[in-house]
């Protein structure tokens, strides 16, 4: 028996994060807290071993995974997974949520925001988000078990929602409860024979 790793993280902040805009697909850079909360990640990771990194095609996860993978000249591939990308906020995305409750008001904003499934117009609920990152964890555990390789993977709040609920068996409630932190990461192991 063998124990491969996943070692599991959120980028750092950006700008549309700490001004309280939905992101989305938006593309938004780290800031200089977001930029020391990639570091406080590469550090905490500094003495685990990478095979193979995924990020998704946001600049947000490429920059947190190169500040982690300075330290990790065993990794030797970095692949592009966008079953991992964040939530797809529909027409919410570069609004704020000041506005968006401003004119919607509170309740309606937390389905929304939090609820399991209420997807906003042209945008994707966390029910819809689950089904695609349990795509890519059925494919991440194949690919695993195959190259035998621990992996790192630079995510978004949402998707990693996701990707722990299914991981950890955790209710839709606990699920929607949780807040996804900038400087931690989560650690899951797989057994091969």
């Amino acid at each position: 028996m063998k124990n491969l790793k996943i070692y599991l993280f959120r980028h750092g902040q950006t700008y549309y994060n700490k001004n309280k805009f939905f992101t989305g697909w938006k593309d938004s850079n780290l800031t200089p807290l977001g930029k020391k909360q990639a570091k406080i990640i590469a550090r905490k990771l500094k003495d685990k071993k990478i095979d193979v990194a995924f990020q998704t095609n946001l600049s947000r996860s490429k920059d947190t995974l190169k500040e982690v993978l300075k330290s990790h000249p065993e990794c030797k591939e970095i692949i592009t997974a966008n079953r991992m990308i964040e939530r797809n906020y529909g027409f919410l995305e570069g609004k704020s949520h000041r506005t968006i409750i401003k004119k919607y008001g509170a309740k309606q904003y937390q389905k929304w925001h939090r609820g399991w499934n209420n997807p906003p117009k042209d945008g994707e609920s966390f029910k819809m988000v689950e089904k695609r990152v349990k795509i890519f964890i059925k494919n991440l555990i194949n690919f695993m078990k195959k190259n035998k390789v621990n992996v790192a993977i630079s995510s978004h709040g949402n998707s990693m929602r996701l990707f722990r609920k299914l991981m950890e068996k955790a209710t839709i409630k606990e699920t929607c409860s949780w807040n996804i932190p900038y400087d931690k990461y989560f650690e899951y192991t797989i057994k091969i024979k």
